[in-house]
């Protein structure tokens, strides 16, 4: 669990961050949800964007994806989520 403090840390380092993945019309697969795991692995802090097609909202797609990879969801705004998680082994940011 973040603090309101970290989660505002983590919340102006995503404002420079481009989306990496969208969810759409096929929603939250599983192979998305590896993909999703990977790439919490490799960067910690993702930045994903949910298309007009898909059937459920931003919000819950979010939670969806933080509960599926055991990670933290930062903020939803608009269409896009973002997602974080430590690293096991490259820890790059320091909370």
């Amino acid at each position: 669990m973040i603090t309101g403090k970290q989660r505002a840390t983590l919340r102006s380092m995503a404002n420079t961050i481009q989306p990496i993945f969208q969810i759409g019309k096929g929603g939250l697969t599983p192979a998305l949800t590896q993909q999703l795991d990977d790439a919490l692995e490799a960067r910690e802090l993702i930045k994903v964007s949910v298309l007009e097609t898909c059937e459920i909202t931003p919000k819950e797609a979010g939670e969806t994806a933080a509960q599926r990879t055991k990670s933290e969801l930062v903020q939803t705004i608009g269409r896009k989520f973002v997602l974080y998680r430590a690293s096991k082994d490259n820890k790059r940011i320091e909370l």
